[in-house]
């Protein structure tokens, strides 16, 4: 009998599943983008937002909230109505580093949001200057253990993912390496080239310039596997450091709560957009690679980034202001 009423309030239950998720969008929807017009977040925003609007002939429009490291537009993302009216094109910074790295977010990134699906990705770059003797990632890791504390590389700032990946490599490979912060990749790279330091892990796109012209020497990238990007550059794992990962990624969340028939509309559609040679030639241009996985796959990504950086950041004991 419980059985037979199981089956009988599953089967009432299709119809709805079925309306909710028929009856939206049925007024505009709000994007929302932590980070400044023109980063890869804002992008990939309007490049989704765009096919959203042509699909569903609704309006979408583009918020940009930037402010705090993300902060700022995780928060009002993660206090809005769970409606599906609200989104939020989180990265791997906004949706995972921070997680690590404060403690009095108002905000909890694994409670407070519904991952929709993960948008794109790509892998960040090791490259070294020209001038050090070292050819390849073993012959670099032997130089740091014969010269502890010699040697600087440079990220984009404290706790930025530069920063956090070259202190992942740090205690993998067992070296003292010092860090040197600046105010974005572009001068980390451009002292990487002029020798000041020696090494930097950062996203593909800003350091490829100066891999092609031979400014820097490129040893590896930080995903699992090598990217078809750069096919011929060999991973960090393959290199001396087994499971060794870190990935840039640009995802898209509601607010907790927001009906699963609704999540489910809005993954199947941006999957379907991801695989469309437009927009797999703007992510190819931004060094990445289209994904549209399902929302349980991209909420594994974030459970994972979110326990592998609390652990570097404690092992690091890697502090921000």
């Amino acid at each position: 009998m419980f059985r037979l009423l199981a089956l009988l309030a599953a089967a009432l239950a299709l119809p709805c599943h079925d309306a909710v998720a028929q009856a939206y969008p049925a007024k505009p929807i709000r994007i929302i983008v932590p980070s400044p017009p023109g980063d890869g977040s804002d992008l990939m925003a309007r490049a989704i937002g765009d096919k959203l609007s042509l699909a569903w002939n609704t309006p979408v429009v583009v918020d940009n909230r930037m402010g705090a490291g993300g902060r700022v537009g995780a928060e009002a993302a993660a206090k809005a109505a769970p409606d599906g009216y609200t989104l939020i094109m989180g990265n791997a910074g906004s949706h995972g580093i921070n997680a690590a790295l404060y403690a009095d977010l108002p905000y909890d990134i694994e409670r407070d949001f519904a991952p929709v699906t993960q948008v794109m990705r790509s892998p960040n770059v090791l490259v070294v200057s020209p001038a050090l003797p070292a050819a390849n990632v073993r012959e670099l890791i032997a130089l740091f253990k014969a010269n502890p504390g010699k040697y600087s590389y440079g990220s984009g700032g404290n706790g930025s993912s530069a920063h956090l990946s070259a202190e992942l490599f740090k205690s993998m490979a067992g070296v003292d390496v010092v860090h040197v912060p600046y105010k974005g990749a572009s001068p980390a790279l451009t002292d990487v080239i002029a020798g000041r330091v020696v090494m930097f892990i950062g996203n593909l796109p800003p350091a490829m310039p100066h891999i092609k012209s031979g400014n820097v020497r490129a040893l590896a990238v930080t995903t699992a596997q090598r990217s078809a990007l750069v096919p011929d550059i060999p991973t960090l794992a393959e290199s001396g450091l087994p499971g060794f990962e870190t990935v840039a990624w640009f995802g898209l969340f509601a607010p907790a709560g927001t009906p699963k028939p609704i999540v489910d509309k809005l993954q199947a559609e941006v999957a379907r957009i991801v695989r469309e040679p437009e927009i797999r030639e703007r992510m190819t241009a931004l060094g990445g690679e289209p994904v549209g996985n399902s929302p349980e796959a991209f909420s594994a990504i974030v459970k994972g980034d979110v326990a592998k950086w609390k652990k570097v950041v404690k092992d690091a004991n890697v502090h921000v202001d």
